[in-house]
């Protein structure tokens, strides 16, 4: 099964939590830190139930996403 890793632009992100909506594995949530804009964006809350779909990153209307996959060794 792979494994995925979401980098988020912090600064980028203005919180409109849609990738939140859009995460089946629900990993994504609001941080709960404000970036310089004043938004609270998003981050990886729980980072071991993703598996790289990128649905966060296509939902994203900033391209504030990237999401990288990983095999993992059985």
């Amino acid at each position: 099964m792979p494994s995925g890793r979401v980098l988020i632009d912090e600064e980028r992100c203005k919180g409109c939590g849609l990738c939140i909506a859009a995460c089946p594995q629900k990993v994504l949530a609001f941080s709960g830190k404000i970036n310089r804009s004043g938004y609270n964006y998003v981050h990886m809350e729980h980072p071991e139930k993703c598996v790289g779909c990128a649905f966060c990153a296509m939902t994203c209307p900033d391209v504030a996403i990237e999401v990288y996959r990983e095999k993992v060794a059985a």
